[in-house]
């Protein structure tokens, strides 16, 4: 079965195709239908983006976050707390100028959460590409058999043997030489091909070194995920009020 994983970058996404023979290939798409609008297009997609917004928000995010959270150890911030579908969609309300935007989602989503919280500045960066998931899996719900929402930090604790990674791959938005080779090194091991992994690689696509070492991670729990093999965090995934499911895979 050919698989993919998605990372999203500035300016769109990069994907990483693993084919049925095993090799695999990256390339960047601009929207996520555009990876499927390819020729031969991946049957299962592991996507490192949140699918699923709820009406209200408890106490330390999703159910997906809180469940994740405690197998990451010191990785545990990678986790973003997602606030209510309002907040994100309050991010594009053409009612308000661009400059205001951000306050504005936070006024929505404290009123949307118990107890009240705002919105990350880092959350609020990654809303146009959550809204451009859950636009286009409401509108073609049979891809819900095939995207499915993952975290990289949660598939590299499983390449780990269930160990978290101690080492970050970025410090202060930088990328960082130890925690991406540590990352490197799990993927070559679970088969990806060195040349694939390499800083080249990410520089001819014109993505962050950490983009595309996420979108492999995402790949290797697609595979997961196409041989049955994968396990939902929770477990069965719970719906949001579309029918979308709430879940991170690995």
């Amino acid at each position: 079965m050919r698989v993919a994983g998605v990372d999203g970058c500035k300016g769109g996404w990069v994907a990483v195709v693993v084919e049925p023979d095993g090799s695999a290939h990256a390339a960047r798409v601009a929207t996520l239908a555009d990876l499927f609008a390819r020729p031969l297009p991946p049957q299962i997609v592991a996507v490192d983006m949140p699918i699923g917004l709820p009406e209200r928000v408890d106490a330390k995010g999703r159910a997906p976050e809180r469940l994740v959270r405690p197998l990451l150890g010191g990785r545990q911030s990678s986790v973003f707390s997602m606030p209510s579908r309002s907040a994100v969609y309050a991010s594009e309300d053409e009612m308000v100028p661009d400059a205001g935007r951000y306050r504005h989602a936070c006024a929505v989503a404290l009123a949307t959460s118990t107890p009240p919280r705002a919105v990350a500045k880092q959350g609020f960066a990654l809303f146009p590409k959550i809204i451009e998931i859950d636009r286009w899996l409401r509108a073609h719900p049979s891809m819900l058999e095939r995207v499915f929402e993952c975290h990289p930090e949660v598939s590299f604790q499983a390449m780990n043997g269930g160990a978290p990674l101690d080492l970050p791959k970025k410090v202060k938005s930088n990328p960082a030489a130890p925690g991406l080779a540590l990352r490197r090194d799990l993927l070559a091991k679970a088969g990806f091909a060195p040349e694939l992994l390499a800083p080249f690689k990410a520089r001819a696509l014109g993505v962050g070194e950490d983009d595309l070492i996420d979108a492999c991670a995402a790949a290797w729990t697609a595979g997961h995920i196409a041989r049955r093999e994968a396990v939902s965090y929770p477990s069965p995934p719970e719906r949001d009020a579309h029918g979308l499911p709430i879940a991170i895979w690995t």
